[in-house]
């Protein structure tokens, strides 16, 4: 089930939000954990079996470790050395071994047929493939949910003595199959006792609109542009054509998963949660440093937080900032997916940052306008590092751009899909927020707004086949 659906719009959500509002705090979270557990399991019930697991094992992984926790509290008491090592020494496998089935469960799933391709390649060995889906959502719980035993580890956060609590956090529906990454430090308190209001519903369901539209009315239409160019074929591509192409999957990824986004903290905030913010206008950037800490914020964070910093971050000198950035770089173009053109994302962003830390930022702070023009065609140069899997028809797409020609079919296309991502442009530079911003008060205006942005986005739905969600198996 995904929330840009007829299905989930008015069957799901309002059945949900009945039951939800009227049962009284002490039973909202288990609403919310079975809710959510309907909500994933409509599409794929066989992984409802990997979720459950997935709980369990972290559920008592931070048991032991909070018992081992509180033994060298009592040991530091009395100061007795072998007892505190004894205690010390309990902590630290029972994280290892809860990482190593989170992140075992992510290799095999989604990793493993990648592995045994490559082993192919190179050796000819003829290793079979291993027939599996990936489950959904599966890259952004696994991250959830290693935040809570290695915080719990540092001792960041408290243990969660309630199994029910802990299946909430992870499952929670409006950010489980795609984000944001909300670490268990973010709604940890709101999990024992929140204030759900008026205002706030209000406001959520504000934002939920926005990012349907966003997802829907643009995302959509400039996703159905490119389907076409791909159905054409790259090679038939004039170059006008191709710039347009590479125009529309870079609005299209944008709106599809700020939208989906938007739509998540929107309900996340009907629940009564506060979920941290995802977007903040990358395409406004000057810099790709700027881009990476508009773009994904959760993500960003989160790699932040548990890789690059415990790698060391830039503690141990120059040599190993870099090597630990290129790791960091690394693993993020490879969770994106399985397949080389995501580990050569990462890695074209990795060189672009090193470039910028070597003497080309301090170039683009004092050309504002070269920097502009630099920043969007990197990214929109690695939206097709992104898009396109295999590394040859890259490599003719990439050729298209300057030596495709010039054609006349261009104008149709402009005619068909002009407005829509005339819009996507001004819509990305800000301008969208800051009339948002003006009449979000004014519910005189902004009511007639959102209920013609819903209106429209439900008769989109109701006549397009068009619905894809390009964060949807991350």
């Amino acid at each position: 089930m995904i929330f840009s659906s007829l299905l989930f719009i008015f069957w799901f959500m309002p059945v949900f939000f009945i039951v939800y509002y009227l049962v009284p705090m002490k039973l909202k979270n288990i609403v919310l954990f079975i809710g959510s557990l309907i909500f994933y399991g409509w599409g794929e019930p066989k992984y409802l079996i990997l979720l459950g697991i997935s709980i369990l094992v972290n559920y008592f992984a931070g048991r032991l470790i909070d018992r081992a926790k509180r033994r060298n509290s009592t040991v530091n008491s009395t100061e007795n050395a072998e007892e505190k090592a004894g205690g010390e020494g309990l902590g630290k496998p029972v994280l290892i071994g809860a990482l190593a089935f989170d992140i075992g469960m992510l290799f095999f799933f989604k990793y493993i047929n990648f592995f045994i391709d490559n082993i192919n390649a190179v050796t000819g060995a003829g290793l079979s493939r291993v027939n599996i889906t990936l489950p959904l959502g599966i890259s952004f719980y696994t991250f959830q949910i290693m935040s809570y035993v290695i915080d719990l580890y540092r001792g960041k956060v408290r243990v969660e003595t309630s199994l029910i609590d802990l299946g909430t956090y992870l499952c929670m529906f409006p950010q489980l199959i795609a984000g944001p990454i909300v670490v268990y430090s973010d709604v940890s308190e709101a999990l024992k006792s929140r204030i759900i209001s008026p205002a706030g519903v209000e406001e959520g369901l504000k934002l939920f609109i926005l990012g349907l539209g966003s997802k829907v009315l643009i995302a959509n239409s400039a996703g159905a542009l490119w389907k076409e160019l791909e159905t054409i074929g790259y090679s038939a591509l004039s170059s006008p054509m191709a710039w347009l192409g590479m125009l529309a999957y870079t609005l299209q990824i944008y709106f599809d998963f700020n939208g989906y986004s938007m739509m998540a903290i929107g309900l996340g905030r009907m629940l009564g949660f506060e979920f941290p913010k995802n977007f903040n206008l990358p395409y406004t950037s000057l810099s790709i440093t700027e881009y990476w800490r508009r773009w994904h914020m959760t993500l960003s964070g989160w790699f932040k937080e548990y890789l690059y910093i415990p790698l060391g971050g830039n503690r141990r000198g120059p040599v190993r900032k870099v090597f630990n950035l290129f790791i960091v770089w690394f693993i993020t173009g490879f969770w994106h997916g399985a397949d080389w053109n995501f580990i050569l994302w990462g890695l074209y962003f990795f060189v672009l940052l090193m470039a910028e830390r070597a003497g080309l930022g301090r170039f683009l702070e004092g050309n504002r306008v070269i920097a502009r023009i630099y920043s969007l065609l990197a990214i929109g140069f690695g939206w097709m590092l992104f898009a396109i899997s295999d590394l040859r028809q890259l490599g003719v797409y990439l050729s298209r751009l300057f030596v495709g020609g010039v054609s006349n079919e261009i104008l149709y296309y402009v005619r068909n899909y002009g407005v829509i991502l005339l819009a996507g442009c001004l819509l990305s530079s800000g301008l969208g927020n800051r009339l948002y911003e003006k009449i979000k008060d004014r519910r005189l205006i902004v009511i007639p707004v959102l209920t013609g942005i819903f209106v429209l986005c439900t008769a989109y739905l109701a006549d397009a086949s068009y619905n894809p969600f390009l964060y949807f198996r991350f």
